[in-house]
């Protein structure tokens, strides 16, 4: 599937911005699963200065500088991604959640330290004892790795109720768990909490879903949006990807954009201002296949 994408942020300020910094973590990744095609990005008023580079995690991430007065900040970012779906997925054939210390489960010692490094918790994921609890039975040491984590997937889409009015970027794991509600963000965060709180490594994903459905399928929450999803650690499969909001693996629908262990480190738009006052924040996307193709849905996770 070949997917285009435009991303526009718009900010508006009250009072003039006389220097700005921001960082930008908008241009689609290379997987094993998606090649990025084309990237563009337009910024207004036209940057000082503009590197481009790589973060911590490998992500593709652009820093620009502002000198001149401004009192709005656009970014335009559009991509052409092709995205292929994952196969050969048999979620009992992984090992259990208890043997991931084990050394056979990462021989290589880099990859090791790359994999143990999302095991922890980060500043915007932190695991409540309620959550501990309630996710136990479906994290139990000897279960297999993936079917425990699908399940646990599940569990958030069924039990936890989308609401975009119900929660802001900063509310907390503890919050949203006993709120029962939010949006992919926080189910993002959630089911890291959980996962990292019973030992497995898992990392959080930033990205777009497709806006426009399959024939004869639902309309898929968190579309005309950045979308957030997780992907845990489960050999012998690698890192998988998992989608709570909408209880599906990713496939063809899903671009990610990038990875790290919560959205404070891949936020598309990130930055420091000077002066600016109260202002207004505008975001549109679109996610379209390239014209003449046909749809192919991200396979359900649902286990009941």
């Amino acid at each position: 599937m070949i997917l285009q994408v435009s991303h526009r942020t718009t900010y508006r300020y009250g009072l003039p911005v006389s220097i700005a910094h921001h960082v930008l973590h908008l241009s689609p990744r290379l997987t094993d699963r998606q090649d990025v095609r084309r990237f563009h990005l337009e910024i207004r008023p036209g940057p000082t200065v503009m590197r481009d580079t790589l973060d911590f995690f490998g992500n593709a991430m652009s820093v620009v500088t502002l000198e001149q007065e401004h009192d709005s900040f656009t970014v335009l970012a559009r991509s052409e991604v092709e995205v292929r779906a994952r196969q050969g997925l048999d979620p009992e054939r992984s090992l259990p959640v208890g043997s991931l210390d084990a050394q056979e489960a990462q021989p290589d010692l880099a990859d090791t330290l790359d994999v143990r490094q999302f095991r922890f918790e980060s500043p915007a994921v932190r695991c409540p004892d309620e959550l501990h609890a309630w996710s136990a039975p479906m994290l139990a040491p000897e279960r297999p790795v993936l079917a425990a984590a699908i399940e646990l997937a599940h569990r958030i889409n069924r039990d936890f109720t989308y609401d975009s009015s119900a929660t802001a970027v900063g509310t907390s794991v503890a919050e949203c768990f006993a709120l029962r509600r939010g949006v992919c963000q926080d189910f993002a965060h959630l089911m890291l909490a959980a996962l990292r709180a019973h030992g497995m490594p898992a990392r959080y994903v930033s990205g777009y879903l497709l806006t426009r459905p399959p024939p004869g399928k639902p309309r898929l929450v968190g579309a005309d949006a950045s979308h957030a999803w997780v992907q845990v650690w489960a050999p012998p499969f690698g890192w998988v990807d998992l989608d709570p909001t909408n209880d599906v693996i990713p496939g063809e629908e899903h671009v990610t954009v990038a990875f790290g262990r919560d959205f404070t480190d891949v936020s598309p738009v990130n930055g420091v201002i000077f002066g600016g006052g109260a202002h207004t924040v505008e975001v549109e996307v679109d996610v379209a296949p390239q014209p003449g193709q046909s749809t192919t849905a991200s396979a359900s996770i649902s286990t009941s």
